[in-house]
């Protein structure tokens, strides 16, 4: 594939220092981006401690993206910022389906009216109880029970039919967001998976999917419909008694201040606790994705403490969560029983004094109860529901994420290949580049004529791998054009680039599948016999015929159950197979022992025969099939040349030549 080798990001076994987030040598740092020029990656945002202060007011391009990620110091501002962007990432998701939201609102409104008649009513028959003593005629009250079964089953009803509409709406909202999540991150360029860890990935992808998953499953229904029962009682009880209506509202002052207390502290809380789970799978991944480095190393017991402390942060995170939810949920109980016994109180001297009726003070009261349960009930699902707004923020900043590598507005079509080659002319023109504002690249020129195989040589560091990814548009320069038969890059599609150009890494990912479907990804759809064609042509047919299960053998997770040579084979296959005007190879023979150096070597000329390559090597081997050799140093070309020319001169490659020679003796 074009990319390189999954898991090529952290250092195997290293993990996150203690209570840190990425192991050293992960990548870029956050927000780091190609530098120079090239700008910062896109949507990073600022550089840890280089943005905008977090108390200052929040500007919406600042904090684009995941920049707020690693701000430990949210303000006010800026919590409201984020979630407003959270806010808008649910209404995007709920738009297309606003015929099934307005019938869910209808449903429950009938169901909440449903539910006020139900004490209206029984406040009638209380009051009709006297009068029955005397007429001993059961049927007003037969008429009342009556009236009071329909509203009992037009409740159920519409109580059964929202449930199951909102679980329908909240399950396709969920698998929506999480394909909209998952081809997003395939779309963001390989500059901010170097600086985004898996684990995070991971988090965002399962972890806040899923609490967003519990909102619409445990209680967004419970939390429409107490925010409706609210409305409707409260109307309600003002109409059946205003003065008794206002003894309850006078509670609504220290309820209202403790809300706006709990829903400060817990969104707090909540974002913590999502950070922290967050930097948990970041550090199993980690570990486990480097096991054969911890153990070669006798890291297990470093893991472990550092393990331990992030699992503690989570737990002291949610612990706090809990304490918040211990104080608010009986703080509503509280509230609610101090306003029961003010209306027995006010209500009981009225009836005493004749003002008011025993059956109006028996619906108020049973009106009371089904103020304030839907309280409580909030109060416990409000866990449920900060845990999805944090997630949600988190969410929307990824999706707020633009590719770095834009799509064109409208593409341009590359010219035929010119007669007698398959390959295209490549050519930097005065290209700039860099990281972490580090100069790479200061001003390339560089062409490459169609058809030849061009060889970059030099010290580590010196820029090689830059120019490849450059030229895979894994990046974009800051500064210069990086032309394919005269057309800037950026003007190509996605789909004529990738087939235009392909890149082989020295860790080439084979994915879980037979060997025919690895070989087949260079060209979906191909027959059987154009899979066996590439392989034979590459040199592959033989060992994989020599396998049980031939071409629908499996390989196994990332190709474990190959050499390293047949791997890389397989790769060349893929590649052939995809027939690129142009091949980039990144080291693609540094990993391979001799034997399997020669075994690759004849399918490495096969497959450049008639095409344009740029080859990183640091083998002399590599080197020698090459028509030509660039020795590359802190980003400029030194030394340019066919390598029998340059063996002649006392320059660097004749140094490079003398050294490679010396370590084969």
């Amino acid at each position: 594939m074009s990319g390189p080798a999954q898991g090529a990001g952290p250092a195997q076994g290293a993990g996150p220092a203690q209570g840190a987030g990425p192991a050293q040598g992960a990548g870029p740092a956050q927000g780091a981006g190609p530098a120079q020029g090239a700008g910062p990656a896109q949507g990073a945002g600022p550089a840890q401690g280089a943005g905008p202060a977090a108390g200052a007011e929040p500007a919406v391009e600042a904090w684009r993206g995941i920049a707020a990620e690693d701000e430990d110091d949210i303000s006010a501002s800026l919590s409201a910022l984020l979630r407003l962007r959270g806010r808008r990432l649910l209404q995007d998701l709920l738009r297309p389906y606003r015929a099934s939201v307005t019938g869910i609102l209808v449903l429950i409104l009938i169901a909440n009216l449903g539910a006020l008649a139900g004490p209206w009513l029984v406040g009638i028959g209380v009051d009709r109880v006297p009068q029955l003593t005397r007429s001993h005629d059961l049927a007003p009250m037969v008429v009342i029970i009556g009236f009071f079964a329909v509203a009992v089953l037009t409740q159920a009803v519409a109580t059964r039919a929202f449930i199951a509409a909102m679980g329908r709406l909240g399950g396709t909202v969920v698998l929506e967001l999480r394909c909209r999540l998952f081809a997003h991150f395939q779309r963001l360029p390989v500059a901010f998976h170097e600086r985004y860890t898996s684990g995070r990935v991971i988090s965002r992808q399962v972890s806040d999917v899923d609490s967003i998953s519990d909102l619409f499953d445990e209680g967004l229904d419970s939390l429409v419909s107490a925010v409706f029962s609210l409305l409707l009682v409260g109307a309600g009880m003002l109409l059946l008694d205003w003065q008794l209506g206002l003894v309850v509202l006078a509670g609504f002052a220290p309820l209202i201040w403790l809300t706006a207390w709990f829903r400060r502290e817990s969104a707090l809380a909540y974002r913590r606790t999502r950070d922290t789970i967050a930097l948990v799978i970041v550090q199993f991944v980690e570990t486990f994705g480097g096991i054969q480095a911890v153990q070669a190393f006798r890291r297990e017991q470093r893991n472990e403490e550092i393990f331990g402390e992030l699992n503690q942060g989570y737990a002291d995170a949610s612990l706090r969560s809990s304490r918040l939810i211990a104080i608010y949920s009986p703080g509503i109980t509280l509230v609610g029983n101090l306003a029961v016994g003010a209306v027995l109180l006010y209500g009981g001297l009225r009836v005493i004094d004749g003002d008011m009726k025993v059956g109006v003070l028996v619906t108020f009261l049973l009106y009371l109860q089904r103020f304030f349960d839907p309280l409580q009930d909030l109060s416990q699902f409000y866990n449920t529901f900060q845990s999805a707004a944090a997630a949600l923020e988190k969410i929307s900043g990824v999706l707020d994420e633009e590719p770095q590598v834009a799509e064109p507005a409208d593409p341009v079509t590359l010219p035929p290949p010119g007669t007698g080659t398959s390959g295209r002319s490549v050519t930097f023109e005065s290209v700039r580049f860099g990281y972490r504002r580090k100069t790479v690249l200061p001003g390339l020129d560089l062409s490459i004529p169609a058809g030849q195989t061009a060889a970059l040589v030099g010290a580590t560091g010196a820029g090689k791998t830059t120019i490849a990814r450059l030229l895979a548009r894994f990046y974009d320069p800051g500064q210069g054009r990086i032309l394919l038969d005269g057309v800037d890059l950026r003007q190509l599609s996605e789909q004529s680039l990738r087939a235009g150009i392909i890149m082989i890494t020295q860790e080439n990912f084979l994915f879980s599948g037979t060997i025919a479907e690895n070989i087949e990804l260079g060209k979906p759809g191909s027959s059987r016999a154009e899979v066996q064609a590439a392989a034979a042509a590459i040199g592959a047919h033989e060992f994989i015929a020599a396998l049980p299960d031939g071409y629908d053998a499996q390989v196994g997770k990332r190709g474990g159950r190959l050499s390293a040579g047949q791997r890389q084979l397989i790769s060349f296959a893929r590649a052939f197979i995809a027939a690129p005007a142009v091949l980039v190879l990144d080291e693609a023979t540094s990993l391979l022992d001799i034997p399997s150096e020669r075994l690759v070597q004849g399918a490495l000329r096969t497959i450049l025969a008639g095409r344009t390559a740029l080859i990183i090597a640091h083998r002399l081997s590599t080197v020698e099939i090459a028509d030509r050799v660039l020795v590359i140093d802190d980003g400029r070309i030194v030394e340019d040349g066919p390598p029998g020319q340059l063996l002649t001169t006392d320059g660097e490659f004749s140094a490079l030549h003398a050294s490679w020679r010396d370590s084969l003796a």
